[in-house]
């Protein structure tokens, strides 16, 4: 038995190659966070906003389903920790617009932890807003991957967001 046999560990474990990964699609998906970070700052209310982000996760999920037939969490994943940033800098950037109009969130700020530093409250949770987010976007392209034919993922060759 060789010394590689012998040893198992971390490094049997499968790796992730960063060609494994469909970029383009990442990036062109994290698009959409531009998209309402943007929004949500100058004409997109509150009570639209939700719906909005249900709309943009199922058509997330589905474009990864059906463009990434390997590590679709993972790309859903990315996918929502992007969005995160593009929103968290661009709150962060027209901080003092999106709290005049935000004027619910910019309460509920106030009875959060560092209520007197709301932009540091912001970079803390934006990450984690967008890990929760990823999770679902993953979870939901693994879920449409399922039901994707096989000949949905052969035609993918051919399209725009091939890496």
């Amino acid at each position: 038995m060789s010394t590689h046999e012998k040893h198992h560990g971390w490094h049997d474990l499968p790796h992730v190659h960063v060609h494994d990964m469909n970029w383009k699609l990442i990036f062109w998906l994290s698009l959409f966070g531009l998209g309402m970070a943007v929004g949500t700052v100058f004409f997109v209310s509150s009570g639209i906003e939700p719906f909005l982000w249900i709309a943009i996760f199922l058509i997330s999920a589905y474009l990864i389903a059906r463009h990434c037939p390997h590590r679709r969490f993972l790309h859903g994943l990315i996918v929502g920790v992007a969005n995160s940033i593009w929103i968290t800098a661009t709150h962060i950037v027209f901080f003092t617009y999106y709290m005049g109009v935000h004027v619910r969130e910019a309460e509920m700020m106030k009875s959060m932890p560092l209520p007197h530093w709301p932009r540091l409250m912001m970079v803390v949770t934006g990450p984690v807003v967008g890990i929760m987010s990823g999770i679902l976007i993953g979870a939901l392209a693994l879920v449409a991957g399922h039901f994707m034919k096989p000949a949905q993922l052969k035609r993918q060759s051919v399209t725009l967001f091939r890496a």
